[in-house]
């Protein structure tokens, strides 16, 4: 988020992005409905999809990739949101994101090489049966 943006639009953002890590589908959904940006992104370059799928909330994951969220962007660290899904092993949102197309070999640390670091045969699993 740039530095010239005022106090209101800031705390604006901050609270969306709060939405997204809390899991609050309906009230984001209006929101990206609304016209918030979709893919709009925090000072670590994590998406609004990125902090849903990394705090576990696969409706809101789903939500989000209905509207267009972008599976394939990577936070200023590599990350993508299949990579955080896959590390915080949460399946429903790993397999949403594969049915939208997500590439487990995208990023750095890909989904993949997530699953094979962490020891997640589980994990492993789903990106690889396709």
């Amino acid at each position: 988020m740039s530095d010239d943006l005022d106090a209101e639009t800031l705390a604006f953002a901050h609270r969306m992005f709060d939405l997204a890590r809390g899991g609050a589908t309906e009230e984001l959904s209006a929101n990206v409905d609304a016209g918030l940006p979709v893919n709009m992104t925090n000072d670590k370059g994590d998406t609004l999809l990125i902090l849903a799928a990394y705090h576990n909330h696969p409706d809101t994951v789903a939500a989000l990739l209905e509207r267009g969220a972008d599976h394939g962007r990577v936070n200023d660290r590599g990350q993508t949101a299949l990579a955080a899904a896959v590390f915080r092993r949460n399946a429903d949102t790993v397999r949403a994101l594969l049915a939208a197309g997500a590439d487990p070999e995208h990023g750095g640390p890909s989904a993949v090489e997530t699953a094979r670091f962490f020891d997640l045969p589980e994990m492993l699993a789903l990106l690889t049966a396709r």
